[in-house]
């Protein structure tokens, strides 16, 4: 059986070492520059395990699965397409995508292939992990990386309990091909699957930040996707580069989960900007004008988390 791994996005992961202490004491503005300069200063190893990685043209096919608005269908089309265009200021989608060309192998242009809608719930609205990689490996997907996306109303097994999103892979033949799900979390558990644009469901409760491209589930599964796409290039078939076990590895971008800017520490994200006239926070331009908030990725040259701002 091909392997998954689970994401759960947010400070829910980071903060697990550190709750007690952030929940029972708001911290003062000299322990926060402390604390803020633990996290970045401190590097940590991951290891290459020789195995696969994907460089070169990734096609990256799409699965709504469920409704999605035209709307949100362009937030995340838009993200994917800015991963490799030039065209957006700086600091950009694309800039953020660049550190994965650190990793071995050089670079990965992600192409968007095939988009599939699927609004009649074909499988249902109770989806099992067999259910994402049956949708995930329809013939006319194989060999490329298919990312399934499930609507609001639509619960996955493990969908905000332990996980607000996975990848793995399938096997067709002798072809091997990754996989992404990311669950919409809009009415299930935004505090979870959608922090920082919701507040969380325990620890400190600072105010969320506005979502760049007004749609808090959708924002957050821009999060959510951009760590599982960054994790699959890095280590799509169990042999790239994470840290720890692999049937629970850290990865890219979920080794710096909860860190979106500089100076972030447990329950707050980090300096990012802000749209002057929306009041929405980003850390990064896309095409079309759009505006994201990406998490940080570990650079292989620094042995670090590196964040756009």
């Amino acid at each position: 059986m091909a392997p998954k791994y689970g994401f759960c996005f947010g400070f829910l992961m980071c903060l697990s070492s550190c709750l007690l202490a952030s929940s029972l004491v708001r911290p003062s503005m000299a322990a926060a520059r402390k604390l803020s300069a633990l996290v970045e200063e401190q590097p940590f190893p991951m290891k290459y395990h020789n195995g696969v990685l994907l460089k070169g043209n990734v096609t990256v096919n799409l699965v709504w699965y469920g409704s999605f608005s035209a709307a949100q269908r362009s937030i995340i089309v838009d993200f994917l397409e800015s991963l490799n265009s030039r065209a957006p200021p700086a600091p950009s989608v694309s800039s953020w995508w660049k550190t994965t060309e650190k990793y071995h192998g050089g670079s990965s242009a992600v192409v968007v292939g095939k988009q599939v809608l699927n609004e009649r719930y074909s499988l249902g609205k109770l989806l099992k992990t067999n259910h994402l990689k049956a949708l995930a490996s329809k013939p006319n997907l194989v060999g490329a990386v298919t990312v399934v996306l499930t609507a609001k109303d639509v619960a996955v097994d493990g969908f905000c309990m332990s996980r607000c999103g996975t990848h793995g892979w399938t096997r067709s033949g002798k072809t091997r091909s990754a996989y992404v799900w990311v669950g919409n979390s809009e009415t299930q558990c935004p505090g979870q699957c959608a922090w920082p644009f919701h507040q969380p469901i325990y620890g400190p409760q600072t105010p969320p930040l506005v979502a760049p491209n007004g749609d808090v589930g959708v924002d957050g599964m821009v999060i959510n996707l951009a760590t599982l796409l960054a994790n699959t290039v890095t280590n799509p078939f169990n042999g790239g580069y994470f840290q720890g076990p692999p049937t629970a590895p850290l990865e890219a971008v979920s080794a710096c989960t909860g860190v979106f800017g500089s100076g972030a520490y447990p329950g707050y994200p980090g300096r990012v900007l802000e749209d002057k006239s929306s009041g929405a926070s980003y850390n990064a331009h896309g095409v079309n004008g759009r505006e994201y908030l990406l998490p940080a990725m570990w650079d292989p040259q620094t042995s670090a988390c590196a964040t756009l701002v």
